[in-house]
């Protein structure tokens, strides 16, 4: 199973309990709509699949999450910090007026300085701001999304033009 056929849903924060629940941070955005059955959780870079006897979504960015034959606290403790996947046939087909930042993974960014710096990707969502990743001369590169960098988005050619601050890129290139 390659990750490529899946998306991200969210990470398991902790367990719940001493019955084998787990609490979920969800970092996609109504994931209560969608329907299914069975999660993959990414296990030393496998994606393990896991039946889901029942779900709950208690508050925003949070799920409780009880798996068939995980039912104790010794057998959930080994799935804490772990990424939780679905197949990307489940994920819902979007109108491109409903284009977000989150959505920019896999662009190619485009700094007006330095020129191409590389595919995004991950793109990470704080309560702050959003962040984007990219690796630019064999280094994680760090930058935030937002309209005072952002100079353009050319959706279908999947390329994003930036203006970042000068000396931002230095701050990873010279530690």
């Amino acid at each position: 199973m390659k990750t490529e056929d899946y998306f991200k849903i969210g990470t398991i924060l902790k367990t719940r309990g001493l019955k084998g629940e787990l609490q979920v941070y969800v970092d996609f955005d109504e994931l209560e709509k969608i329907k299914y059955n069975t999660v993959f959780i990414d296990v030393a870079g496998k994606l393990v699949p896991y039946f889901v006897s029942s779900v709950k979504y208690p508050q925003a960015n949070t799920a409780y999450l009880n798996l068939e034959e995980v039912d104790h606290v010794d057998k959930t403790a080994q799935l804490v910090k772990k990424e939780v996947y679905l197949p990307n046939k489940l994920k819902p087909k979007r109108k491109k007026e409903e284009f977000t930042l989150k959505d920019l993974q896999g662009f190619i960014a485009i700094d007006e300085t330095h020129g191409e710096l590389g595919e995004i990707t991950d793109v990470i969502e704080y309560p702050q701001q959003t962040i984007a990743s990219v690796h630019y001369q064999h280094r994680e590169v760090l930058f935030p999304l937002n309209a005072a960098f952002i100079k353009g988005i050319d959706v279908e050619g999947g390329e994003i033009y930036l203006d970042l601050p000068e000396g931002l890129l230095d701050v990873y290139l010279n530690p």
